[in-house]
């Protein structure tokens, strides 16, 4: 892979990280004693304890944000590893067997670590 194209994907990767951290400020914050990891909030919402069905919906939605903040999360640590990559010299080579990944499969998914033949195994 040549420097034009490797920084084609670079921009690519830093776009979907900014798109990446916006959706995950909707659903979480960082976690202020990790700021390198996010976690589920329920979007600010004082609760009366008292009445049960606010806390119940508060806790649906809770766990509802963690889902979607470990979804958004893996992607991040993929697309910063994919950006890692780049910085080392190794991004487009399969993790598994050195060769270079085709350069269809990283269009579709930037951040890929393995060529489509050990994606699988």
């Amino acid at each position: 892979m040549n420097k034009k194209e490797t920084e084609q994907f670079k921009k690519k990767l830093v776009a979907e990280k900014a798109e990446l951290e916006a959706e995950l400020a909707l659903v979480g914050q960082r976690n202020p004693n990790n700021p390198n990891t996010w976690e589920a909030n329920t979007g600010g919402m004082e609760v009366d304890a008292a009445d049960e069905n606010e806390v119940a919906d508060k806790l649906e939605e809770y766990e509802g944000n963690a889902g979607i903040v470990t979804q958004l999360e893996n992607q991040l640590i993929e697309v910063n590893a994919a950006l890692d990559r780049i910085e080392k010299g190794t991004y487009g080579l399969c993790e598994k067997c050195g060769k270079p990944i085709d350069k269809g499969r990283l269009e579709a998914n930037p951040s890929s670590r393995f060529s489509i033949d050990h994606a699988t195994k």
